[in-house]
């Protein structure tokens, strides 16, 4: 569904220009009614509602005596935003949100399928610089076997 890599900039209002090729689709699954919130590594997860409300569901019905639950919870449930894309396919982010992802001017937005990530220029970078630091051995069972 969402691919690629965008450079947007916020405006002064905490806005930014979903990229054009994004807006048709998100009017045609969600109306542009998308739900933001906060991820461990210090992005932003954008959702189209109808995905976000399947998720919340399910982290709603896990067992909240586990403290590792509680905190799960606590950031994705408790930071989620709901928001709607404006005529001009932009989209407000919260000075909560922007404040936990330290989103400033410059914004990386990356397509990860049924959602986006929203990352601080400087952040997306060291997070870049370090990506390829996994050595044999280090990747999880789930991958073993695949390849591109």
């Amino acid at each position: 569904m969402f691919r690629g890599i965008a450079q947007i900039n916020l405006d002064i209002k905490g806005r930014l220009a979903v990229p054009a090729r994004h807006r048709e689709l998100l009017q045609e699954c969600c109306q542009g009614h998308l739900v933001i919130t906060a991820d461990a590594d210090r992005c932003l997860l954008v959702y189209p509602l109808p995905d976000w409300e399947g998720i919340q569901q399910k982290l709603e019905a896990l067992s909240n005596l586990d403290p590792r639950v509680r905190q799960l919870q606590r950031r994705l449930i408790g930071f989620a935003v709901d928001t709607e894309m404006d005529a001009a396919g932009r989209i407000l982010l919260s000075p909560a949100l922007r404040q936990y992802a330290a989103l400033e001017k410059a914004v990386v937005m990356v397509g990860q399928g049924k959602k986006f990530e929203l990352w601080d220029q400087g952040l997306w970078d060291k997070q870049m610089a370090t990506s390829g630091e996994l050595v044999s051995g280090e990747l999880p069972t789930e991958l073993e076997g695949f390849s591109l």
